[in-house]
């Protein structure tokens, strides 16, 4: 085994199961990176006894694309991997394409990842693609950083998912040369080098430095106060996420997204502000990004603001008995039940029995609200908690997003424990007639 084998093995094995029925996904395109990881992929897979699932994203931006799909198709059944193929059909041109389109992809992956059981998705970033994105945020591109072991961006559809990337140290050089060593060939994407998007700027500005050597993984500094998760969140059931006063700004930015169940980050003033003011002990409310921070002492709770449904309504979502669906993206909901729609409880909390208001009775105002109802055909209202399974999201999103940081989640196995809070305490809604 050589030396490019042997360190990508050992960080396939430090995360992932073995002997899992789970597959393990790929994200496939064809060009060099992704063809050298399915390679090194399908020698562990064989290797751990595991399946291994390549996906392909045709963008459906460029004549050749469905050759391209093809030959990433071929290459993952040649190499011994299960393939399918995903299209964005909603494909078009125009300002923030490479935005929309990776927007696109990772939704698309994480849903056939999803649909198919797995729960990490390998992805062939480089060190190389680590330079490029430092090179477009100092030109002012707003590119999150790559790390290694990272929750899916996708959100809901990447609920649950963590992507992996165990070539996140390697050149792109070093991969192709692995390639060729195999006799093996790849895809040259022409928009890699087009001039008008930042990622063909980036790699002209950087093929006229020297290569750099591989990098070395740095530990990344503790972003998260040790106990933050999942402890002391006895109400996230409810979409109620306790946090302290003292937690950096990129932990208020993912407390504030899962509170208010968007996937747009705060801008950085607003967040600085807020920020600031829970560091000086102030007590108030505030709203941003959809999410409620309400500060009293050292009592710091954030959740959905009800309000903003009159500035962005969220549409009465009906249900399909047996499937899984995410509301206003905080609760995943599944009921047996036919004829069933979920909406807020906002403006309907009076038709809600007694026993019903008594299990909201524990929650901030906001939060009552803000909580899920089903309503059925002659318009009658129940908690969501009656009459379906509903598992809040918000505190698993959380513990994902930060598992880099914390710990929490370090390997495959993590992603299938259930965390205490997510759903309600078992003798909550026991003695209600359902």
């Amino acid at each position: 085994m050589d030396d490019l084998t042997s360190r990508v093995f050992a960080r396939l094995d430090a995360r992932l199961n073995h002997l899992g029925p789970e597959p393990v996904a790929l994200a496939l395109s064809g060009g060099g990176d992704s063809m050298a990881l399915l390679d090194l992929a399908v020698a562990w897979a064989k290797a751990r006894r595991r399946r291994l699932l390549a996906l392909t994203v045709d963008h459906n931006l460029n004549p050749d694309s469905a050759a391209w799909t093809r030959f990433a198709a071929e290459a993952a059944r040649v190499a011994g991997a299960d393939w399918r193929g995903l299209l964005w059909a909603q494909a078009r041109g125009g300002a923030g394409l490479p935005a929309r389109a990776r927007a696109a992809r990772h939704a698309l992956l994480a849903e056939a990842a999803r649909d198919a059981g797995a729960r990490v998705i390998l992805t062939g970033h480089t060190a190389d693609d680590v330079a490029e994105g430092e090179w477009m945020r100092a030109e002012g591109a707003t590119l999150g950083r790559l790390r290694d072991w990272s929750a899916s961006p996708a959100w809901p559809e990447g609920r649950g998912l963590m992507l992996l990337r165990p070539v996140l140290e390697e050149r792109r050089d070093a991969l192709r040369d692995h390639l060729r060593a195999r006799g093996a060939s790849w895809l040259e994407d022409p928009a890699n080098a087009d001039l008008r998007f930042g990622r063909g700027r980036a790699r002209a500005a950087l093929d006229k430095t020297p290569p750099r050597p591989p990098m070395e993984r740095r530990r990344a500094d503790p972003q998260v106060t040790p106990g933050f998760l999942p402890c002391g969140q006895d109400l996230a059931w409810a979409g109620v996420l306790a946090l302290p006063r003292d937690l950096p700004g990129s932990t208020l930015a993912a407390v504030l997204l899962c509170a208010g169940g968007s996937v747009t980050p705060p801008r950085g003033g607003r967040l600085a502000a807020l920020h600031g003011r829970l560091a000086a002990g102030e007590d108030f409310t505030a709203v941003l990004c959809g999410a409620r921070i309400e500060a009293s002492g050292a009592l710091v709770r954030a959740m959905r603001e009800p309000g903003e449904w009159r500035r962005h309504p969220v549409a009465p979502l009906d249900l399909t008995p047996g499937v899984a669906v995410v509301w206003d993206g905080r609760f995943e909901i599944v009921t047996d039940r036919p004829g069933l729609h979920v909406e807020a409880a906002a403006g309907r909390l009076a038709q809600l029995s007694d026993r019903e208001r008594a299990a909201l009775s524990g929650l901030p105002p906001a939060a009552r609200a803000a909580a899920p109802v089903l309503i059925d055909g002659s318009g009658q209202a129940r908690l969501a908690w009656r009459g379906a399974n509903v598992r809040a999201l918000g505190l698993r999103r959380l513990a994902l997003a930060s598992a880099v940081f914390t710990g929490e989640t370090t390997q495959e196995d993590g992603l299938f424990q259930t965390l205490h809070g997510e759903t309600p305490p078992s003798d909550l809604f026991s003695d209600e007639d359902c």
